[in-house]
């Protein structure tokens, strides 16, 4: 079996945000323009796992102002 995350350490859009200091409209706004971490989606059910959410968050951190980050390489 591959890395699979068991369903109770995965986090609500509201859990997320909370989690992330950002609202659940933020999180939203972020899926639907592919800028924020990854999620799951299960029907209409929409998941994060915190792992992935660390992993995404650690793409975004930068030095300085005019860093333009791992990404940009």
């Amino acid at each position: 079996m591959t890395n699979v995350t068991p369903l109770s350490t995965l986090h609500t859009e509201k859990q997320e945000a909370a989690r992330l200091s950002v609202s659940v409209r933020t999180l939203q706004a972020w899926r639907t323009r592919g800028e924020g971490p990854p999620y799951i989606k299960a029907g209409r059910a929409v998941r994060y796992d915190p792992r992935r959410t660390d992993e995404w968050l650690a793409t975004k951190a930068r030095r300085h102002t005019a860093d333009p980050g791992p990404q940009a390489a």
